[in-house]
Protein backbone atom coordinates (compact mmCIF):
# COMPACT_ATOMS: atom_id res chain seq x y z
CA UNK A 1 0.00 0.00 0.00
CA UNK A 2 1.26 3.62 -0.37
CA UNK A 3 0.90 5.97 1.81
CA UNK A 4 -0.47 9.56 0.51
CA UNK A 5 1.63 12.33 1.73
CA UNK A 6 -0.76 13.70 3.98
CA UNK A 7 -0.52 9.82 5.76
CA UNK A 8 3.11 9.97 5.50
CA UNK A 9 3.32 13.13 7.77
CA UNK A 10 1.03 12.32 10.35
CA UNK A 11 2.76 9.52 10.75
CA UNK A 12 6.14 11.20 10.74
CA UNK A 13 4.98 13.55 13.13
CA UNK A 14 3.51 11.06 15.85
CA UNK A 15 6.60 9.05 15.56
CA UNK A 16 8.71 12.56 16.15
CA UNK A 17 6.32 13.44 19.56
CA UNK A 18 6.86 10.26 21.00
CA UNK A 19 10.57 9.83 20.10
CA UNK A 20 11.32 13.25 22.42
CA UNK A 21 10.12 11.27 25.20
CA UNK A 22 12.26 9.41 27.45
CA UNK A 23 11.51 6.85 30.32
CA UNK A 24 13.87 6.92 33.94
CA UNK A 25 13.58 3.41 33.71
CA UNK A 26 11.32 0.64 31.85
CA UNK A 27 8.40 2.63 32.60
CA UNK A 28 6.83 3.66 29.07
CA UNK A 29 4.27 1.60 27.80
CA UNK A 30 3.86 0.41 24.23
CA UNK A 31 1.00 -1.64 23.11
CA UNK A 32 0.15 -2.74 19.77
CA UNK A 33 -3.68 -4.34 18.72
CA UNK A 34 -3.96 -5.87 15.52
CA UNK A 35 -6.75 -5.26 13.14
CA UNK A 36 -9.87 -7.21 13.87
CA UNK A 37 -8.57 -8.03 17.47
CA UNK A 38 -11.30 -8.01 20.42
CA UNK A 39 -9.94 -4.49 22.66
CA UNK A 40 -11.52 -6.33 25.37
CA UNK A 41 -9.16 -9.00 25.62
CA UNK A 42 -6.36 -5.80 25.54
CA UNK A 43 -8.04 -3.87 28.27
CA UNK A 44 -8.19 -7.18 30.12
CA UNK A 45 -4.08 -7.77 29.38
CA UNK A 46 -3.31 -4.45 30.73
CA UNK A 47 -5.58 -4.41 33.61
CA UNK A 48 -3.79 -7.31 34.59
CA UNK A 49 -0.46 -5.72 33.80
CA UNK A 50 -1.44 -3.45 36.24
CA UNK A 51 -1.41 -5.78 38.90
CA UNK A 52 2.07 -7.31 38.09
CA UNK A 53 3.11 -3.60 38.40
CA UNK A 54 2.52 -3.80 42.44
CA UNK A 55 5.76 -5.56 42.05
CA UNK A 56 8.49 -3.24 40.91
CA UNK A 57 10.82 -2.33 43.88
CA UNK A 58 11.44 0.59 42.55
CA UNK A 59 8.88 3.19 44.37
CA UNK A 60 8.80 6.45 41.72
CA UNK A 61 9.32 3.67 38.30
CA UNK A 62 6.15 1.46 40.08
CA UNK A 63 4.09 4.53 40.71
CA UNK A 64 4.69 5.95 36.84
CA UNK A 65 3.85 2.48 35.45
CA UNK A 66 1.33 1.88 37.09
CA UNK A 67 -0.48 5.29 36.80
CA UNK A 68 0.71 4.85 32.99
CA UNK A 69 -1.33 1.64 32.74
CA UNK A 70 -4.38 3.45 34.31
CA UNK A 71 -4.39 6.01 31.91
CA UNK A 72 -4.41 3.68 29.25
CA UNK A 73 -6.89 1.08 30.47
CA UNK A 74 -8.95 4.81 30.74
CA UNK A 75 -8.15 5.52 26.76
CA UNK A 76 -8.49 2.15 25.20
CA UNK A 77 -12.29 2.71 26.80
CA UNK A 78 -12.95 5.83 24.55
CA UNK A 79 -13.04 3.06 21.50
CA UNK A 80 -16.00 1.16 21.05
CA UNK A 81 -14.20 -1.32 18.99
CA UNK A 82 -10.65 -2.08 17.42
CA UNK A 83 -10.70 0.37 14.48
CA UNK A 84 -10.28 -1.00 11.01
CA UNK A 85 -6.76 -0.77 10.72
CA UNK A 86 -5.50 -1.73 14.49
CA UNK A 87 -4.32 1.03 16.72
CA UNK A 88 -1.03 1.37 18.23
CA UNK A 89 -1.84 3.20 22.09
CA UNK A 90 1.17 4.71 24.05
CA UNK A 91 1.27 5.53 27.90
CA UNK A 92 3.64 7.34 29.86
CA UNK A 93 5.27 10.32 32.08
CA UNK A 94 5.73 13.17 29.16
CA UNK A 95 7.65 15.29 31.56
CA UNK A 96 11.16 16.17 31.30
CA UNK A 97 10.78 17.69 35.10
CA UNK A 98 12.14 15.64 38.09
CA UNK A 99 9.09 14.92 40.42
CA UNK A 100 6.43 16.40 38.80
CA UNK A 101 4.95 13.55 36.44
CA UNK A 102 2.96 13.83 33.66
CA UNK A 103 1.28 11.14 32.95
CA UNK A 104 -0.50 11.09 28.97
CA UNK A 105 -1.99 8.72 26.34
CA UNK A 106 -1.42 8.68 23.11
CA UNK A 107 -2.53 6.58 19.82
CA UNK A 108 -2.94 6.55 16.30
CA UNK A 109 -4.87 4.38 13.56
CA UNK A 110 -1.95 3.32 11.18
CA UNK A 111 -2.58 3.83 7.34
CA UNK A 112 -1.25 0.15 7.05
CA UNK A 113 -3.38 -2.48 9.15
CA UNK A 114 -1.38 -3.46 11.96
CA UNK A 115 -0.37 -7.55 12.33
CA UNK A 116 1.28 -7.66 15.28
CA UNK A 117 0.09 -7.83 18.94
CA UNK A 118 2.89 -6.86 21.45
CA UNK A 119 3.10 -5.18 24.78
CA UNK A 120 6.09 -3.41 25.88
CA UNK A 121 7.53 -1.48 29.01
CA UNK A 122 10.67 0.33 28.35
CA UNK A 123 12.59 3.56 28.43
CA UNK A 124 11.72 4.20 24.97
CA UNK A 125 8.18 4.47 23.22
CA UNK A 126 8.46 1.08 21.07
CA UNK A 127 7.83 2.99 17.67
CA UNK A 128 9.54 -0.13 15.21
CA UNK A 129 6.47 -1.36 14.03
CA UNK A 130 5.10 2.60 12.71
CA UNK A 131 8.96 3.63 11.62
CA UNK A 132 8.47 0.17 8.89
CA UNK A 133 5.11 1.70 7.77
CA UNK A 134 7.24 4.66 6.56
CA UNK A 135 9.53 2.39 4.46
CA UNK A 136 6.86 1.10 2.37
CA UNK A 137 7.98 1.27 -1.01
CA UNK A 138 6.02 0.20 -4.38
CA UNK A 139 6.44 -2.86 -5.94
CA UNK A 140 8.09 -2.84 -9.49
CA UNK A 141 7.98 -6.20 -12.06
CA UNK A 142 11.56 -6.49 -13.46
CA UNK A 143 12.00 -8.51 -17.17
CA UNK A 144 14.76 -9.56 -18.72
CA UNK A 145 14.14 -11.24 -21.82
CA UNK A 146 15.82 -12.32 -25.27
CA UNK A 147 15.15 -15.55 -27.48
CA UNK A 148 17.03 -17.89 -25.24
CA UNK A 149 16.33 -16.85 -22.13
CA UNK A 150 14.00 -14.91 -19.73
CA UNK A 151 14.60 -13.81 -15.74
CA UNK A 152 11.65 -12.37 -13.88
CA UNK A 153 11.80 -10.39 -10.64
CA UNK A 154 10.51 -8.00 -8.71
CA UNK A 155 12.37 -4.62 -7.18
CA UNK A 156 10.41 -3.84 -4.03
CA UNK A 157 12.81 -0.76 -2.15
CA UNK A 158 16.59 -1.77 -3.16
CA UNK A 159 15.75 -4.88 -2.83
CA UNK A 160 15.46 -7.51 -5.91
CA UNK A 161 14.20 -11.15 -6.01
CA UNK A 162 14.00 -13.38 -8.65
CA UNK A 163 11.21 -15.24 -9.24
CA UNK A 164 11.33 -17.37 -12.20
CA UNK A 165 14.20 -18.39 -14.61
CA UNK A 166 13.47 -20.17 -18.00
CA UNK A 167 15.13 -21.23 -21.19
CA UNK A 168 13.75 -21.81 -24.41
CA UNK A 169 15.72 -24.15 -26.27
CA UNK A 170 15.64 -21.88 -29.12
CA UNK A 171 18.73 -22.84 -31.48
CA UNK A 172 21.14 -20.17 -32.58
CA UNK A 173 21.84 -18.68 -35.84
CA UNK A 174 23.55 -20.95 -38.03
CA UNK A 175 25.31 -20.66 -41.35
CA UNK A 176 23.30 -22.69 -44.03
CA UNK A 177 22.31 -22.71 -47.62
CA UNK A 178 19.04 -23.57 -49.71
CA UNK A 179 15.85 -25.10 -48.66
CA UNK A 180 17.54 -26.10 -44.79
CA UNK A 181 18.24 -22.67 -44.15
CA UNK A 182 14.91 -21.59 -44.95
CA UNK A 183 13.13 -24.41 -42.86
CA UNK A 184 15.52 -24.12 -40.27
CA UNK A 185 14.32 -20.12 -40.33
CA UNK A 186 11.07 -21.21 -39.71
CA UNK A 187 11.44 -23.89 -37.26
CA UNK A 188 13.59 -20.80 -34.96
CA UNK A 189 10.96 -18.59 -35.35
CA UNK A 190 8.19 -21.01 -34.09
CA UNK A 191 10.20 -21.66 -31.15
CA UNK A 192 10.29 -18.11 -30.65
CA UNK A 193 6.50 -17.59 -30.63
CA UNK A 194 6.06 -20.18 -28.12
CA UNK A 195 8.81 -19.03 -25.42
CA UNK A 196 7.31 -15.52 -26.55
CA UNK A 197 3.84 -17.51 -25.54
CA UNK A 198 5.52 -18.81 -22.08
CA UNK A 199 7.38 -15.28 -21.19
CA UNK A 200 3.86 -13.79 -21.19
CA UNK A 201 2.16 -16.39 -19.20
CA UNK A 202 4.72 -16.14 -16.32
CA UNK A 203 4.78 -12.92 -16.09
CA UNK A 204 0.75 -13.13 -15.76
CA UNK A 205 1.11 -15.61 -12.69
CA UNK A 206 3.61 -13.70 -11.14
CA UNK A 207 2.20 -9.87 -11.60
CA UNK A 208 -0.99 -9.90 -12.69
CA UNK A 209 -3.09 -10.42 -9.30
CA UNK A 210 -0.08 -8.48 -7.84
CA UNK A 211 -1.85 -5.19 -5.89
CA UNK A 212 1.06 -3.31 -4.70
CA UNK A 213 2.65 -3.62 -8.58
CA UNK A 214 3.38 0.09 -9.55
CA UNK A 215 5.49 -0.70 -12.75
CA UNK A 216 7.00 -2.86 -15.05
CA UNK A 217 10.63 -2.68 -16.32
CA UNK A 218 11.52 -4.69 -19.28
CA UNK A 219 15.25 -5.28 -20.43
CA UNK A 220 17.27 -7.81 -22.99
CA UNK A 221 19.98 -6.94 -25.86
CA UNK A 222 18.85 -6.55 -28.89
CA UNK A 223 15.71 -6.41 -30.68
CA UNK A 224 13.79 -9.33 -28.66
CA UNK A 225 12.26 -7.34 -26.43
CA UNK A 226 10.38 -5.01 -28.69
CA UNK A 227 9.60 -8.11 -31.12
CA UNK A 228 7.78 -9.59 -27.66
CA UNK A 229 6.14 -6.20 -27.30
CA UNK A 230 4.97 -5.65 -30.47
CA UNK A 231 3.22 -8.91 -31.24
CA UNK A 232 1.02 -8.45 -28.83
CA UNK A 233 1.80 -11.43 -26.28
CA UNK A 234 0.88 -9.63 -23.26
CA UNK A 235 -2.27 -9.05 -21.48
CA UNK A 236 -3.28 -5.55 -21.42
CA UNK A 237 -4.04 -4.74 -18.43
CA UNK A 238 0.71 -5.71 -17.83
CA UNK A 239 1.06 -4.29 -20.86
CA UNK A 240 -0.25 -0.63 -19.65
CA UNK A 241 1.78 -0.97 -16.83
CA UNK A 242 5.35 -1.08 -18.68
CA UNK A 243 7.40 1.91 -17.97
CA UNK A 244 10.75 1.29 -19.50
CA UNK A 245 12.50 -0.51 -21.67
CA UNK A 246 16.00 -0.89 -21.51
CA UNK A 247 19.15 -2.10 -23.20
CA UNK A 248 20.95 -4.54 -21.70
CA UNK A 249 24.01 -7.17 -21.61
CA UNK A 250 22.74 -10.15 -19.64
CA UNK A 251 18.99 -11.86 -19.14
CA UNK A 252 20.20 -14.14 -16.28
CA UNK A 253 19.79 -12.57 -12.28
CA UNK A 254 22.44 -10.18 -12.75
CA UNK A 255 20.71 -8.86 -15.73
CA UNK A 256 17.94 -8.00 -13.18
CA UNK A 257 20.52 -5.97 -11.36
CA UNK A 258 21.79 -4.28 -14.73
CA UNK A 259 18.06 -3.19 -15.64
CA UNK A 260 17.30 -1.64 -12.08
CA UNK A 261 20.60 0.21 -12.32
CA UNK A 262 20.18 1.45 -16.21
CA UNK A 263 15.92 2.50 -14.97
CA UNK A 264 17.30 4.63 -12.10
CA UNK A 265 15.80 7.72 -13.80
CA UNK A 266 12.85 6.32 -14.86
CA UNK A 267 12.26 4.96 -11.34
CA UNK A 268 13.07 8.17 -9.35
CA UNK A 269 10.66 9.83 -11.61
CA UNK A 270 7.91 7.57 -10.98
CA UNK A 271 8.35 8.07 -7.16
CA UNK A 272 7.79 11.67 -7.85
CA UNK A 273 4.97 11.66 -10.36
CA UNK A 274 1.98 12.38 -8.69
CA UNK A 275 3.69 15.76 -6.42
CA UNK A 276 5.75 16.99 -9.71
CA UNK A 277 2.11 16.82 -11.28
CA UNK A 278 0.61 18.74 -8.35
CA UNK A 279 3.36 21.27 -8.89
CA UNK A 280 3.90 21.88 -12.46
CA UNK A 281 0.09 22.57 -12.34
CA UNK A 282 0.31 25.30 -9.76
CA UNK A 283 3.01 26.90 -11.50
CA UNK A 284 1.13 26.94 -15.13
CA UNK A 285 -2.00 28.90 -12.86
CA UNK A 286 0.37 30.64 -11.06
CA UNK A 287 1.55 32.12 -14.80
CA UNK A 288 -1.28 32.18 -15.82
CA UNK A 289 -4.41 33.07 -13.91
CA UNK A 290 -2.27 33.98 -11.17
CA UNK A 291 -6.01 35.04 -9.23
CA UNK A 292 -6.48 31.63 -8.90
CA UNK A 293 -3.93 30.33 -6.57
CA UNK A 294 -2.21 31.90 -3.41
CA UNK A 295 1.60 31.30 -1.59
CA UNK A 296 3.02 32.47 1.39
CA UNK A 297 2.07 32.31 4.89
CA UNK A 298 -0.66 35.52 5.30
CA UNK A 299 -2.28 34.65 1.51
CA UNK A 300 -2.61 31.40 2.16
CA UNK A 301 -4.14 31.47 5.39
CA UNK A 302 -6.23 34.43 4.01
CA UNK A 303 -7.18 31.94 1.56
CA UNK A 304 -8.22 28.99 3.81
CA UNK A 305 -9.87 31.68 6.54
CA UNK A 306 -12.20 32.76 3.91
CA UNK A 307 -13.09 28.94 3.17
CA UNK A 308 -11.61 29.70 -0.55
CA UNK A 309 -8.40 27.35 -0.60
CA UNK A 310 -9.19 23.73 -1.92
CA UNK A 311 -6.18 22.49 -1.90
CA UNK A 312 -2.66 23.66 0.20
CA UNK A 313 0.59 22.66 -0.37
CA UNK A 314 3.26 22.61 2.15
CA UNK A 315 6.97 22.00 1.94
CA UNK A 316 8.57 19.79 4.25
CA UNK A 317 11.24 22.28 4.56
CA UNK A 318 8.86 24.57 6.35
CA UNK A 319 8.85 25.32 9.92
CA UNK A 320 7.73 22.78 11.98
CA UNK A 321 5.44 24.76 13.96
CA UNK A 322 3.99 26.91 11.62
CA UNK A 323 3.47 23.64 9.44
CA UNK A 324 1.19 22.33 12.32
CA UNK A 325 -0.82 25.67 12.48
CA UNK A 326 -1.57 25.66 8.68
CA UNK A 327 -2.12 22.30 8.78
CA UNK A 328 -4.83 22.05 11.38
CA UNK A 329 -5.78 25.63 9.90
CA UNK A 330 -6.56 23.87 6.30
CA UNK A 331 -8.23 20.89 7.88
CA UNK A 332 -10.54 22.77 9.58
CA UNK A 333 -11.67 24.52 6.60
CA UNK A 334 -12.00 20.89 4.74
CA UNK A 335 -9.19 21.48 2.21
CA UNK A 336 -7.07 18.99 1.05
CA UNK A 337 -3.33 19.37 2.32
CA UNK A 338 -0.52 17.72 0.62
CA UNK A 339 3.02 17.93 2.03
CA UNK A 340 5.91 18.43 -0.80
CA UNK A 341 9.13 17.36 -0.54
CA UNK A 342 11.98 19.57 -1.72
CA UNK A 343 13.62 16.33 -3.92
CA UNK A 344 12.53 18.05 -7.58
CA UNK A 345 13.27 21.17 -8.56
CA UNK A 346 9.46 22.27 -8.46
CA UNK A 347 9.70 21.39 -4.38
CA UNK A 348 12.79 23.71 -4.17
CA UNK A 349 10.38 26.48 -5.90
CA UNK A 350 7.90 25.99 -3.97
CA UNK A 351 10.61 25.98 -0.78
CA UNK A 352 11.84 29.33 -2.32
CA UNK A 353 8.28 31.01 -2.54
CA UNK A 354 7.77 30.67 0.81
CA UNK A 355 6.76 27.08 1.60
CA UNK A 356 3.17 27.34 1.18
CA UNK A 357 0.76 27.61 -1.94
CA UNK A 358 -2.95 26.95 -2.16
CA UNK A 359 -5.26 26.23 -5.10
CA UNK A 360 -8.54 28.72 -4.95
CA UNK A 361 -11.81 27.64 -5.06
CA UNK A 362 -12.99 31.24 -6.41
CA UNK A 363 -10.98 34.49 -7.22
CA UNK A 364 -10.48 36.63 -4.08
CA UNK A 365 -11.57 40.46 -4.52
Amino acid sequence: MTLTSLEKHKLKKFIRTLEKIRGRHTELVSVYIPAGYDLNKIINHVFQEQGTASNIKDKTTRQHVTDSLERMIRHLRLFKQTPPNGLAVFAGDASDREGKPDIQAWSIEPPVPINTRLYRCEQTFQLDILREMMEVKETFGIVTLDRRECTIGLLKGTSITKLDHVTSGVPGKVKAGGQSAARFSRLREEASKEFFKRIASLMQDNFLELKSLKGILIGGPGPSKEDFLNENYLNNQLRQKIITTQDISYTDESGLRELVEKSQDVLAKEAITEERNILQKFFKILATKPEMVAYGKDEVVNAITLNAAGEVLISDALDETMSNEIEEKAEASGAKVSFISTDTPEGMQLREIGGIAAFLRYQLA
